[in-house]
């Protein structure tokens, strides 16, 4: 299994960060590969989300399902289809992250923290085009996948903040 652990700061309190990392209707916002996301429930545990991806020539429709909510600390979620993936986004306050430059009183780390094995996709799930292994796809994707998480969460944070500001993303593990 493969890990990716990240984090950043947003100037905000837990509980008013919280709403946008469980809203993931609005996260086609946040990076260009993520199409359209289709809500299946309230947003808490059992709900499930179809994430239409597109990259390249491929495109694939990921589903999930959030298994546990403990609002404004975590939410865990789990892929359900063609590949063995669950995560969770995490909030924690982090007052002391505040820089003096800033007007505001408290910050909140985020963290994002997503286990998976890309060798357990199902290859006929993805539509690779002709002479494309899912082998040459992984080596491909994975390089990318620090580059796309510095761009989602970038944006994230311009959404919780209202005003977009270059954020530090601590890698805390990458395969």
């Amino acid at each position: 299994m493969d890990r990716i652990l990240l984090s950043t700061v947003a100037y905000r309190p837990p509980e008013e960060v919280f709403p946008y990392v469980e809203s993931f209707a609005d996260y086609p916002r946040y990076t260009d590969h993520l199409k359209e996301v289709r809500v299946h429930g309230d947003g808490g545990v059992g709900s499930r989300y179809d994430l239409k991806l597109a990259w390249w020539k491929l495109s694939y429709t990921a589903r999930s399902r959030v298994t546990d909510v403990s609002a404004p600390e975590s939410l865990e979620w789990r892929l359900t289809n063609d590949i063995d993936a669950r995560g969770e986004w995490r909030v924690e306050p982090e007052p002391d992250a505040v820089p003096t430059s800033v007007d505001v009183d408290t910050a909140s780390r985020i963290y994002f923290d997503a286990v998976y094995d890309p060798y357990s996709a199902d290859e006929s799930a993805l539509s690779l085009p002709r002479f494309v292994s899912l082998d040459w796809v992984v080596k491909k994707v994975q390089p990318k996948l620090l580059n796309e998480a510095e761009e989602v969460v970038e944006r994230l944070v311009a959404d919780i903040e209202g005003q977009r500001r270059d954020v530090e993303l601590r890698v805390h593990e990458m395969p």
